[in-house]
Formats: structure tokens, sequence, C-alpha cells
């Protein structure tokens, strides 16, 4: 599957048994697939053998000279008429004193050709074309020394047993190249370009894919913003390595982003994910691990399809490995998941990773995720690290000293919780008086804050949202105020109708309370979810009234590729 090799492989079966010097030339460049090429036909010198280890008695120069020499023609474009191109698209190899196969001799060795000793004489030169499957990839020269017997016609059946399995392998390991290409493009087009930054965690990730430019896979990482400042933390691995399986990644990322905006908890996440895994195919196998943090409870609520065990490194510097039952990969189908909700402290920092960081062919699982807990409390040094950045290179070079088999997605997440004193919140039962309680506790709120200066246009939109959940709830709404660099209010109910803004008439009495919203908020939305949905806006608060952020790392959210 590898060019060069293909091309030593064909030096060494060739020189010295059956021929003391070869010279490829290679299509240029090599074509890829089926579809035909309008372009002229290029050869480019690729690869001639050396000279032979004992000295040649022979004066001719190309065998006692290094063979990359500029008397062979570098680059030949053959004559569409000429002799060289009919050679090439018979695609039988042919004795150099054949008739009128000198002139082909001549485009393909340039100058060295018209030089009397430099090309043996008599039937000591074979010309055999590398033909694929439906192009042609190049030629191959086959040389002789003088003192050595000439080729016979059984060494033309030789030389063509040659080029023909030169020619399959040259096309196997440019298809190879082109699909590995392709799907490591693809792979990394699908991972995300840069991490989001919501507050109460810090977010840090790292991608390497494997050794071997072939050996590309589908894993994949992923962090997804929810309501109420929470976030949805993601790791995948699609069982195989190709471009099938990259694809299947990229199909299977944007079904869980879609499933996330449900806001579902992890283990119904993971049940549609299988659902639809099978609608892809039976063949098509992953494993993956989904939590939510929720930065204002403090809490970490995370499932498991088969996938490593997540890593819990406490602010004291002690590595934990979470207890999840791991169900059964995606795909298999009737599998049922479970959620496992636990205490998420402030300054610890979760660790999910694809099985490239701790299996390989010498270490199974269970010892290489021991190894990564070794490995945090070394880094820590008995204290919780003083990077995210600092942490992944440190995992990544204690875990992967040397070569890849395997892709590895590695994503921490450092957890810094919310402020109790910056979040308002309460259930109200839905009745008329609703609004004007949610007002009164909103303009509490705000004066608490310092933040009399938006009080106006925060109850008024309050207001608006909480009268239009009113009118659909059939349970106690809830009202969230949130104070971080902006005032974001979210509103929740038991209705799963999604309110639209619309135009409203001159003589219509309602309908323009999103049209305000729309209006006076920063950014505003409207998000389904499981249990019916949430209205939120957010307005900038002034920069003097903001909670002060600790300095994030620069390139804290890039992705190593």
């Amino acid at each position: 599957m590898d060019l060069d090799e293909t091309l030593r492989e064909l030096r060494r079966a060739a020189v010295p048994a059956f021929a003391d010097a070869i010279i490829v030339h290679l299509h240029d460049p090599l074509p890829v697939g089926d579809e035909k090429s309008a372009a002229p036909v290029v050869l480019q010198l690729h690869s001639v053998s050396r000279k032979p280890e004992a000295p040649a008695t022979s004066g001719s120069p190309l065998l006692k000279t290094h063979p990359l020499q500029s008397d062979i023609a570098e680059h030949v474009r053959p004559d569409t008429a000429g002799r060289l191109s009919k050679l090439l698209l018979a695609g039988r190899p042919a004795f150099g004193d054949a008739p009128g196969i000198a002139p082909a001799v001549a485009e393909l060795l340039g100058p060295l050709a018209k030089v009397s000793e430099a090309i043996p004489p008599g039937r000591r030169l074979i010309i055999a074309p590398l033909h694929g499957r439906r192009h042609v990839m190049g030629t191959v020269v086959l040389l002789r020394r003088p003192e050595r017997s000439s080729f016979t016609r059984d060494d033309l059946l030789v030389a063509s047993q040659l080029a023909t399995h030169t020619a399959i392998g040259v096309q196997k390991a440019v298809m190879y190249g082109h699909e590995a290409s392709v799907a490591d493009t693809l792979q990394h087009t699908m991972l995300p370009s840069s991490l989001p930054e919501p507050t109460g965690i810090r977010l840090a990730s790292r991608y390497l894919p494997a050794s071997k430019t072939a050996q590309v896979g589908g894993d994949w990482y992923d962090a997804i913003p929810l309501p109420g400042n929470r976030v949805a933390l993601i790791v995948g691995d699609v069982m195989g390595h190709s471009m099938t399986s990259a694809a299947i990644m990229g199909q299977l990322r944007t079904i869980v982003q879609t499933l996330a905006g449900l806001d579902l908890p992890p283990d119904e996440v993971l049940h549609h994910l299988d659902e639809q895994a099978q609608r892809l195919g039976s063949d098509h196998i992953a494993t993956c691990l989904y939590a939510i943090y929720d930065p204002i409870s403090h809490r970490l609520l995370i499932a498991n399809a088969g996938h490593p065990p997540a890593v819990l490194l406490h602010p004291d510097g002690h590595g934990e490995v979470l207890r999840v039952p791991p169900a059964a990969p995606i795909g298999v189908g009737g599998v049922d998941f479970e959620s496992v909700e636990m205490h998420a402290p402030t300054g610890a920092t979760l660790l999910l990773y694809t099985d490239g960081l701790v299996e390989s062919r010498e270490t199974d699982v269970g010892t290489g995720v021991e190894a990564l807990r070794t490995s945090l409390l070394t880094a820590a040094g008995g204290h919780a690290a003083p990077s995210l950045e600092l942490l992944c290179d440190h995992i990544l070079g204690a875990m992967v000293p040397g070569s890849r088999d395997d892709d590895i997605a590695l994503l921490t997440a450092r957890f810094e919780g919310f402020p109790p004193d910056s979040v308002g919140y309460w259930h109200l039962d839905p009745h008329p008086l609703t609004a004007g309680q949610a007002r009164r506790l909103t303009r509490r709120a705000l004066r608490r804050w310092g933040l009399e200066s938006m009080l106006d246009s925060t109850e008024l939109m309050v207001s608006e949202v909480v009268t239009n959940a009113v009118r659909f709830a059939s349970r106690p709404i809830a009202l969230r105020l949130l104070r971080t660099d902006v005032l974001r209010c979210e509103v929740t109910d038991d209705s799963s109708q999604v309110p639209r803004m619309r135009q409203a008439q001159p003589g219509d009495e309602g309908g323009r309370g999103l049209f305000l919203v729309d209006q006076l908020a920063q950014r505003w939305g409207a998000t389904r979810l499981s249990t019916g949905k949430v209205v939120w806006f957010e307005q900038q608060i002034p920069k003097k009234q903001q909670i002060p952020k600790k300095p994030r790392p620069p390139g804290h959210h890039r992705p190593d590729r």
C-alpha cells in the first residue's frame, strides 16, 4: 500500500537476479479512480536501481555512475503519435533492438540514449509498460551489462509479470493514499474547529491521528452548550479505519448535536443515537460517552455506551475512574442505557478520551486506564493541574511515547461552577397574576446585583415571556436569572409549543411580545425540551457591573490536529 515500498520491492526482485539496472518513469500525476484525464501524459523519473556492489567491468556510464543522473530524462512528454505512446497503449514489453523501439528508448532516456556506450547492445534492454486497471501508470526499463547473456523471449514473460505486479501495487498505493487523505480531511473537517467558552467550565482538547496515514478512524469529540449554562461533553469512536468510518462519525456527531438540542438526559440521547445508527447499517458500531455538567448545581450526569471510562482528576490531585455502567456499543440495538448522577467538585477536571490513548498491542484497556490515572497524579504533583493545556500535553507525552496504532481524541473539562449569589431561581404557579409576581422578583434580583439601569427593559421582557408561558402551561413554570458578563433570563414551562414571532396588525390586541423581546434583547431563543420548552433572552451588562472572569490561557480552545 506504499508507493516507495512497491518500487523498492521491484528493485529487490529484479536486481541483480534478473537485470543489472532498472529505470522507472511514472505517470505524473498518477491517475486516481476510473476517470480519464484530458491532460497530456507526462512521465516522471521516479526510481532507478543503484549500481551493483561489485564494480562493473563494462565501460557503460549508466551502470557505473549514480542512477539519478541528469543524462536520464526526468520528465518525458510522449508524442501522441510517437513510438513510446504506441508502446504504452499496447501494454506489452519489447526488446531494445525490436523494430521501431529505438525512438521510444530515446524519449525515455534522453541524451543518454545517444551515447553509444551507455546502452548495452543487442537484447540487453527491455521496455515494459506499467498498466493499471484502466490507466497507464508508467514504464520500467530493464538493463543487462554487455558481458551478461542477452534477454530471451521467456524473459519477456518475466518482465511482463514484474510490470503487472508493480502496476497493481502502484495503483493500490495511489488509491489507498487518496482514500486516506480524503478520510483524514473529512475527519478533521467534522471535528469542532473550536470549543465553546461557557461560564463555569473550561475546556481543552487534543486530536492525534494514527501514525500510519492509512489508519484513519472515526474518533470524535464535542462540547455543546445547553440551556441554563449547562454543557454536554461527548466523545465517541466508530469502529474501523477507513473513509466510511470517518463518514459515519460525521453523521453520528450531527445526530448527537440534534439530540443535544432537545435537552434530553444522556441515557435517552444514547438510546436515540443507537436507533439512528441502526438505520445507517448493521455493520456500523460505535462507542460513545455522553455527559452533562451543570455549573449551578455542581452536578454531573453521565451515560456510557461501551466506551472507556471517564477519569476525574480531583482538586487534591487524586485521579478517580468514574464507575458508570458501560452498556453495549451504539448500533447493537435493544440496549438499556443508564444515566448516573454525581457531584462535580469545583476545581476538578473531567477527562474523556478514546481507546487509542489507553489501548495498544501491548496494553489492554484496564491497564491503560490505570496508567492514565497514575500519570494524572504525576502531572498534578499533589495539586490540580494549573493549566488544561499543560495537562493535555503531559497526558499525551506520558501515554503516547511512540508510534500509534489508533487515533486519539482527548477532551478535558475543568469545573469552575457558577457563583451562587449570581443566580435567581423561582417556581411560579400559572395564573393571571404570575407576570406581576415575576416582575417583582426580577426587580429585587436586579437591585441586589446593582443593575438598576437594566430594570425597565428586563421587567418588560420577563413580563412578556412569562405571560406567554402562562397561556399554555398546566404546571408551575420556572423563572431563572443568571448574571455573568450578560444577564440571562430563562422561562421554562411544560408546553412543547415553541413561540414564534409574528407581525401584529394595527388592530390586534396581542402578538407584540416577542417583537419587543427581539428589539430589546441582545440575543433570544426558544428550545424544545423533553419536558416542555425554555424561552430565554440575554442582555449585555455594563462592564463595571460584570463578574470578573478568570483569564483563560491562550489557545485553550484549539484542538491539535
